[in-house]
């Protein structure tokens, strides 16, 4: 396991799980990529970078200072601007000439136990069994730039962590322009993209292209990763599916503006990067400073989507993500939110909360409108004191009372905006993000705290500091309903404008790393209208994020089903929503809605004061049926059976970590006159062992794998299926 140096052939292979990843110095000066894929058993594969790799003859008998050696030929791990190598760049530094070229040549390296942490940004991070870690010591003389390259393999999954340090070794200031946080050159591309695409409501749809010469990225410039383009992708082969084949997944921890994707050169090699988006981006690095580039993730796998995304699962429950609720049970929560909207009281609030303590709900959280004099979105943001008129008990009084009735209490906030009309806006106009002469531009009736003003992060953590211990509140939602536009700051000089957005993710960061600190025993949700921040940076300081505004279980299904091919349905939350539905207009059936939200975070979202007592007694009876599977379904693997953007159906199943249970849900949408019989193939059981369901047939695992689960036929739309299954050993139901 971990990192090996073969010194005679000037490799490092780095291996963990069923992974390789080599690289090479080429001629003790620059590290070139070799491989990432399945583990070899022998890693001296030096002939394969030097054997014909475009065209031999350029390449033969050069030195890296020949006038005839010529970078565009060679694949790099760490690609410079400038220096004869025409295709994207991952760094681009201006020195005090006004130029815009550097040339990094290897120095030396160091192999860490562990992994390493990242100043003021969130990691993905290893304990010294769980991982090793290599530092690659580059630098350029003539700028005195000194660049390391991290590359942390983990022991279990192969997965690998990669991101730069830069230091300003020198006298005199540098720019830097452009960061990445990671690129590597593989000789073959592979024949397809796949990206998680949308907008608001639809969020982390699945998008599978071809790749073909140029360059195909993905990208946020909006100040968040965005509901248009999650920070993901994967590459994979024609034949790749979720149970087989290669797949390689990249992925960011980061929450702001990226840059991601790949470039295929006329020979079809494609060079693989992703980190900080370079438009309206840089970074003034004075003498002795350093700049420290977002982590990277890659998770490969040859078994399929499925494969690439039990890795990602499994690195971001175990090694992302590391407080109090890790791994505790998360609550069966209810939100106010399409229950009241806006129009809500202590009473009425309360009497919610009695109806879904009845119903077997954990949580009462509520929504927007509690503060300030908030009757509608056009105001009070950033007023964090209650409204005395809806809450003449204050937040004390109402969580008081809603724990009386055995239910916890959560509180929405929106931290990071201000509406004009506030007490803080009138009192601190500046305090906004903005360019003096031009106008604000309002979405939502709102703007953008500038997050990267201290005395902005200081007023955001004791507002909420004041808040969350005025009363017993055990769960926050933090929402984020706009972008960032007119990006100017009074708190930075002019020749320092373009770090705003940078700087920005970096003042959020604090917060919520304070916060969360001062708060360990509260439960942090993330939102952003819905799923437009849904990164393993926010996961890093909140357990869960809250995918879409859209709660129609017809669109959950595409949702929930792109959203995991990244990120584990531990930290997806699924509400349960009144029908018809309040985005789609939609009408499905609660038992439907409910199986779709069963392998998420259950919740709910809907008025239960309006319900009929027999949709109040289904209801307990789901919450009941929830808590009993709940430890299966927040602790278990989750796997892919048929995508929904393939057809009119969708399956998926969890399986126990000792594989010992498991659970299947199968969909239909729409009925289908006279369909096929239909069988579900499902995965990741063991061949030899026999399985019986809860209605008492059994099946053997290569049976349910290779022939699969029967379907029954049933006319109507909004039709599902759900299994519990146990492996027979004696265990009863």
């Amino acid at each position: 396991m971990g990192i090996e140096f073969l010194k005679n052939e000037n490799i490092f292979h780095l291996s963990g799980g069923d992974v390789s990843y080599i690289l090479k110095i080429y001629k003790n000066a620059f590290p070139m990529h070799l491989y990432w894929g399945k583990r070899l058993s022998d890693p001296a594969i030096s002939w394969y970078l030097e054997a014909p790799y475009r065209r031999k003859k350029l390449l033969e008998g050069t030195e890296p200072d020949d006038p005839m050696f010529l970078h565009e030929f060679w694949p790099y791990e760490y690609p410079e601007y400038g220096m004869s190598d025409y295709r994207p760049a991952a760094l681009e530094v201006v020195g005090q000439d006004g130029c815009c070229i550097s040339e990094l040549r290897y120095e030396g390296y160091e192999i860490l136990e562990g992994s390493v942490e990242l100043p003021g940004l969130p990691s993905v991070w290893a304990e010294k069994e769980d991982a090793q870690t290599l530092k690659l010591i580059l630098k350029d003389q003539i700028l005195q730039l000194q660049a390391e390259l991290y590359y942390t393999v983990f022991e279990k999954t192969g997965a690998i962590t990669r991101h730069t340090v830069l230091k300003n070794l020198g006298k005199d200031s540098l720019k830097i322009k452009k960061a990445l946080s990671m690129s590597l050159d593989m000789k073959h591309a592979p024949y397809e993209m796949l990206q998680l695409s949308g907008t608001a409501l639809r969020e982390h749809w699945i998008e599978r292209r071809k790749l073909g010469i140029g360059e195909t990225y993905l990208e946020s410039t909006r100040g968040i990763s965005s509901h248009q383009e999650n920070p993901f992708f994967a590459l994979v082969e024609k034949e790749t599916t979720e149970q087989n084949g290669d797949a390689y997944g990249v992925t960011l921890v980061y929450s702001g503006n990226f840059l991601a994707g790949v470039s295929c050169d006329m020979y079809r090699s494609a060079r693989v990067q992703i980190g900080i988006h370079p438009g309206n981006f840089g970074w003034r690095l004075e003498a002795g400073e350093e700049f420290v580039t977002p982590q990277a993730v890659l998770s490969y796998s040859q078994k399929g989507l499925n494969g690439m995304s039990s890795k990602f699962h499994d690195l971001f429950l175990n090694h992302l993500y590391k407080g109090k609720f890790q791994h505790a049970p998360r609550p069966i929560v209810i939100n106010t939110w399409e229950a009241a909207y806006f129009n809500f009281d202590h009473q009425t609030v309360l009497e919610l909360a009695k109806k879904a303590a009845k119903a077997g709900i954990e949580m009462l959280v509520l929504d927007d409108g509690w503060f300030g004099h908030r009757d509608d979105d056009t105001t009070s943001l950033g007023d964090w004191f209650e409204n005395s008129r809806k809450l003449p008990k204050e937040l004390k009084g109402l969580a008081e009372d809603v724990n009386a009735l055995g239910m916890q209490f959560g509180l929405w906030f929106e931290p990071e905006m201000v509406s004009p009309d506030s007490e803080l806006y009138r009192n601190h106009p500046d305090w906004c993000i903005h360019i003096n002469g031009r106008k604000r531009s309002q979405w939502r009736h709102q703007l953008y705290l500038d997050l990267s003003r201290k005395e902005v992060q200081d007023y955001i953590i004791d507002s909420l500091s004041n808040v969350l211990s005025s009363a017993n509140i055990s769960y926050v939602k933090w929402d984020c309903n706009r972008r960032i536009s007119e990006p100017g700051s009074e708190g930075l000089p002019p020749e320092r404008q373009d770090e705003l957005l940078h700087r920005y993710v970096l003042g959020l960061y604090h917060v919520m790393d304070v916060l969360t600190k001062r708060f360990p025993d509260v439960l942090f949700e993330n939102c952003a209208s819905g799923g437009a921040r849904m990164d393993a940076g926010m996961m890093y300081y909140f357990p869960q994020t809250w995918a879409s505004d859209n709660s129609d279980a017809v669109c959950r299904l595409k949702i929930q089903y792109g959203t995991s091919l990244c990120y584990p349905p531990v930290m997806t939350t699924s509400h349960i929503s009144a029908s018809p539905n309040h985005q789609m207009l939609r009408q499905t059936p609660l038992d439907f809605r409910a199986a779709v939200s069963y392998p998420f975070n259950l919740g709910y979202e809907l008025n239960l004061c309006k319900m009929s007592d027999e949709e109040i007694e289904k209801i307990s009876e789901q919450t009941a049926l929830y808590k009993k599977i709940r430890p299966l379904v927040q602790g278990g693997k989750f796997y892919r059976l048929l995508s929904p953007f393939e057809g009119n159906q969708t399956a998926w199943m969890t399986v126990s970590q000792d594989e010992t249970e498991f659970l299947v849900w199968y969909y239909k949408d729409f009925a289908d006159p006279e369909e096929a019989y239909i069988n579900v193939r499902l995965t990741g059981l063991e061949e030899k062992a026999h399985y019986q369901a809860e209605e008492g047939n059994v099946y053997s695992g290569d049976m349910l794998m290779n022939l699969g689960l029967p379907i029954q036929w049933k006319n109507g739309d909004c039709f599902y299926q759900m299994w519990h299954f146990k492996r027979l050993d004696g265990i009863d139901f």
